[in-house]
């Protein structure tokens, strides 16, 4: 009878907000796993952990989640080979938001337990004998985290470990793939919805920087704005500094030399390199004369949002829907020069689709958008089309 009175006491006795502390640092420990080994480190292979800090991360997190290496890494990938198609794992775009956020714990599972997805996509992770003999047994780890906290807490440590269940379920299973698919600002155009939450990734680990990571998916580092912070990029640096990481890839930065007048095999491969970024660019830099055209358009009748027209000169034509494509449509006949511009961004786009022309033809066609973008008459089009033979 003593020794149940003492388990349910436990070992240790903290204020209440000790346990909250405490909570707060195991659960921050779990996310770091998720981003800098699994996510990071296992799946997209932007850096390399020495092996005692990715053993360290396999028997935490099989503690604390109860996800094994290969199984988390093949749905991620999935997710980036089939964003937001039926395919997709986990997509607010065709499951709902509600459903990503109150079931991600569900989906994923769903998804881990498609053989055929593991084995197309888990390739190149942990196959040792602690991962066959006890990473393995998912209810083993759990377990052993909820003895560990019944101990240590007594009957507070069920609350504690009850969080820490939940943890990733909710903030990464939940937040990340439905709200980052959802709701914030984007700083690239991908061709998914994919949104930086905050610009501060704090506490899921700097997996806030959603939009940033569809951009360069093998950039170890997830900021790309000044004002952005990547608390698992710190991390890493620390782990390199300390020799116990070695960073493999990371985005590239976009150049821009003034004293470029012609386009180059350099600003081709610059333009291809950055096109989601150049997308948001030339929206942005032709603001003012799409701005202007509104009023045209409304002396001819017809009425556009001008929050609905920059969604629809951020993305390519065909991906639009059926009803936005019609207006746009409307709308270009009403304006020459939204015509013009349209126009001018689809000619752009197809620069860097899938072609099998050859690097001197796609330069060649280049060099002809910008002379043509200077030919226009259109001020901020010709401003962006010298700025854009600068890139490199």
């Amino acid at each position: 009878m003593e020794y149940i009175f003492a388990l349910a006491a436990g070992v240790l006795s903290l204020p209440w907000w000790g346990y909250v502390v405490f909570t707060l640092a195991v659960t921050h420990i779990t996310i770091a796993g998720v981003t800098i080994y699994l996510h990071r480190h296992s799946a997209h292979r932007a850096l390399d952990l020495h092996p005692a800090v990715s053993h360290f991360f396999r028997f935490w997190l099989w503690m604390t989640t109860g996800m094994e290496t290969q199984k988390w890494t093949a749905v991620h990938r999935k997710h980036h080979a089939k964003v937001e198609t039926a395919e997709d794992p986990h997509s607010p775009k065709v499951l709902g938001l509600k459903h990503v956020v109150t079931h991600g714990a569900e989906l994923y599972r769903a998804a881990a337990a498609d053989a055929q997805t593991i084995e197309r996509y888990g390739h190149g992770t942990p196959h040792d004998w602690m991962e066959r003999n006890v990473y393995h047994h998912s209810v083993l780890g759990v377990s052993l985290m909820l003895l560990v906290d019944l101990i240590l807490f007594g009957v507070v440590g069920v609350v504690i470990w009850a969080v820490q269940m939940l943890w990733i379920p909710v903030l990464a299973a939940g937040v990340i793939n439905g709200v980052g698919h959802h709701s914030g600002y984007r700083n690239f155009q991908t061709e998914d919805t994919s949104t930086n939450i905050l610009p501060w990734g704090i506490l899921i680990g700097g997996e806030e920087l959603h939009n940033n990571h569809h951009a360069y998916g093998t950039s170890a580092r997830l900021s790309a704005k000044w004002y952005e912070f990547d608390i698992g990029w710190m991390y890493i640096r620390l782990l390199e500094i300390l020799g116990l990481a070695k960073v493999r890839k990371l985005a590239p930065r976009l150049r821009i030399d003034p004293g470029k007048a012609v386009c180059d095999l350099d600003t081709l491969q610059a333009v291809i390199t950055h096109r989601y970024e150049v997308v948001q660019r030339f929206v942005r830099s032709l603001r003012r004369a799409w701005g202007a055209e509104l009023e045209t358009l409304r002396q001819h009748g017809y009425r556009v949002d001008p929050a609905q027209l920059k969604r629809w000169l951020h993305r390519d034509t065909a991906a639009l829907e059926a009803n936005d494509r019609a207006h746009l449509e409307e709308a270009r006949k009403a304006s020459t020069v939204l015509d013009t511009i349209v126009s001018m961004r689809q000619e752009l786009s197809a620069l860097w689709a899938r072609s099998t022309a050859s690097k001197e033809q796609l330069l060649s066609q280049l060099e002809d958008w910008c002379r043509r973008a200077e030919l226009s008459g259109i001020a901020p089009l010709q401003d962006f089309s010298r700025t854009l033979r600068g890139y490199v």
